[in-house]
């Protein structure tokens, strides 16, 4: 009995991660019992049956969540009551618009408190600080409740999609807690939407022997991301580097970003493979979640295939209502003045809420000159506002907002560069490396270095197009693979390089994030810019062969064309069960093999 309470306690220090044997028990002994309950009828669409299954899986998501995160358990049971109450509310009251407008608001301002509450809780201090003149002082570190941010997104888009009567209320309290608490996707996403999820619980349970092999592997692919490309790169290499980028040379500080970009994506959709072949094996689809994202070709595409249901989020719930591309609203100015006075508090500088607020009236009085070009600047301001507000959304420091405010600064480049003409496009490259030049050489400083080498590697290629152009040479067949390479590569190292942001914060107490983000920035910027040379270079190519090996190994995987990608996973998939056990055996021995003695949480927990 000792042992079973023991078993059962929540343990702060280890929580349950699909990377534990612990939940490979735990998910055995649910799988058993679920199998028993699948069971009980011969009838696939027994009520019975289906109602029994949704119950079980609903009190094994609440405690594997309760394994995870402890009393917050109370936490997510309170938002699923209150949005199911609300919910239905809202729906009753039909064509009332002002009751239905306060039901929806009341519920969505405590859905975003909480939230708020959790994640911006050092941030509100100073705010309130540096409006009022005050002191205060939060001195207990607050706890953040592991997948908040997921499931908070997730209950908020339902009570907007029953506002809006796309859907209807879920009428079944048990079943719709069972949709929010869904353990396989719970704590680090997807998030699903009740119209892709909820019709799935009335639906007669069907997995064939083709999707059983597609789950297993899904599985597979997903602890081979989280243990070998993610936990072993980031622990022998990558967290050292970040930790204390000065003891390092410039090319390890570069091979350590580099190898980020690769951990952070191994890491996160690693995770959502095995949530996603966790939830088949129990008859549950859930949506992709990432699409070799560094196959994009430019800043939008990357957020088209990267995190794709956080994007979709953002576009429905945030984008389209500030205007989208039609216009500005007064949402948009709104959440101007907010960015504004965050900056403020987080700058600690009026001149920074100046230009802001700037920018905001410039952008403004031109679409009030040019009603033609309204639509143009409003998506724009509206995208890079989002994108703030994603930014912002993984934490409130200067970091994350640099790091959203560049991608959304990246794709509203892109748009307007794909707008120019050759000619154009052409010269102002080329006016921006003189620029930098110049710049480099009257004001020295080690990341102008890094500015101008990229300075003039875009001026070369957008030369060699240039040229091409000119000489009407055809645009199909290699020249066009080159396109694309290029274009891939591009934006590959511009997302890269916004990481450095992201990255520099993340882990942090919020109430030092800034100061020691700016300066793991500043010093890894510091020695990549600095002077390289064969004596720096060679040794680092020696000594992190493997780092260097495995960075190639999971960045080719990642280029593979998706036909071969797809016919691999189909031919694994389609293998008699006593050829797959094999396979299934050497992957888990590999993984013991790069498995480290502390497992490392998933990153996008602490979001």
């Amino acid at each position: 009995m000792n042992d079973i309470i023991s078993i059962s306690a929540f343990d702060s220090q280890r929580p349950l991660l699909f990377t534990q044997w612990e939940f490979w028990v735990f998910f055995t002994a649910v799988y058993i019992l679920f199998t028993l309950i699948m069971s009980i009828s011969k009838d696939p669409r027994s009520r019975v049956r289906l109602h029994l299954r949704n119950v079980f899986l609903l009190l094994a998501s609440w405690f594997f969540y309760y394994k995870t995160s402890g009393v917050f358990l109370l936490l997510l049971v309170f938002l699923t009551l209150s949005n199911w109450l609300f919910a239905r509310a809202v729906y009753a009251a039909g064509e009332k618009k002002v009751l239905k407008g306060l039901c929806l608001w009341v519920c969505v301002l405590v859905d975003i408190g909480l939230l708020g509450f959790f994640k911006y809780a050092y941030f509100g201090a100073d705010f309130v600080n540096q409006l009022f003149g005050t002191h205060l002082t939060i001195t207990e570190k607050i706890l953040l409740p592991v997948g908040i941010s997921f499931y908070t997104f997730q209950v908020v888009s339902y009570i907007a999609d029953v506002y809006r009567r796309r859907i209807e209320p879920v009428s079944n309290l048990l079943d719709f807690a069972f949709y929010v608490s869904f353990f396989p996707q719970l704590v680090a996403g997807p998030i699903v939407r009740a119209s892709e999820f909820v019709p799935q619980l009335y639906r007669p349970y069907n997995l064939s022997r083709r999707q059983f092999g597609i789950a297993v592997f899904w599985i597979l692919n997903g602890l081979v991301k989280k243990v070998v490309m993610s936990d072993f790169l980031a622990v022998s290499f990558i967290d050292r580097v970040f930790e204390n980028p000065m003891l390092f040379t410039g090319a390890e500080n570069l091979l350590a970003l580099f190898a980020y970009s690769l951990q952070v994506y191994a890491d996160f959709s690693g995770y959502t493979d095995i949530a996603i072949g966790v939830a088949m094996l129990m008859g549950f689809f859930l949506p992709q979640n990432f699409h070799s994202p560094y196959k994009a070709r430019n800043p939008q595409e990357f957020w088209r295939r990267w995190h794709m249901s956080l994007s979709r989020w953002l576009k429905t719930y945030v984008y389209i209502p500030l205007g989208g591309n039609r216009r500005a609203s007064a949402g948009t100015y709104i959440w101007i003045a907010v960015i504004a006075a965050v900056a403020l508090v987080l700058s600690g500088s009026w001149w920074v809420t100046g230009i802001t607020l700037g920018i905001a009236v410039i952008v403004a009085f031109v679409a009030w000159l040019r009603p033609l070009h309204r639509p143009l600047l409003a998506a724009n301001l509206n995208s890079f506002i989002t994108m703030l507000l994603g930014g912002l959304w993984h934490g409130a420091s200067w970091n994350f907002l640099i790091w959203g405010g560049l991608n959304g600064m990246g794709m509203i480049v892109n748009k307007i560069w794909r707008g120019w003409n050759p000619h154009l496009r052409f010269n102002s490259i080329l006016m921006l490396a003189v620029g930098v030049t110049v710049w480099r050489h009257f004001f020295p400083q080690p990341w102008l270095n890094v500015v101008w080498v990229a300075a003039v590697v875009l001026a070369a290629g957008s030369l060699l197009g240039y040229l091409y152009f000119l000489f009407r040479l055809p645009d199909k067949g290699f020249a066009q693979a080159v396109r694309t390479v290029w274009a891939v590569l591009q934006t590959f190292v511009f997302i890269t390089f916004t990481r450095l942001f992201f990255r520099a914060g993340s882990n942090l107490d919020p109430a030092t994030a800034n100061e020691t983000a700016w300066r793991t920035a500043r010093e890894m910027m510091q020695q990549i810019g600095s002077a390289w040379n064969a004596e720096t270079i060679l040794p680092v190519l020696w000594t992190q062969r493997l780092t260097i090996l495995l960075f190639l190994l999971g960045m080719l995987i990642h280029w593979m064309p998706e036909k071969f990608k797809l016919w691999y996973r189909v031919r694994f998939a389609s293998l008699p069960v006593w050829l797959m056990l094999p396979i299934v055996v050497l992957v888990v021995t590999l993984l013991y093999r790069f498995m480290l003695t502390d497992v490392q949480p998933f990153i996008y927990f602490q979001f």
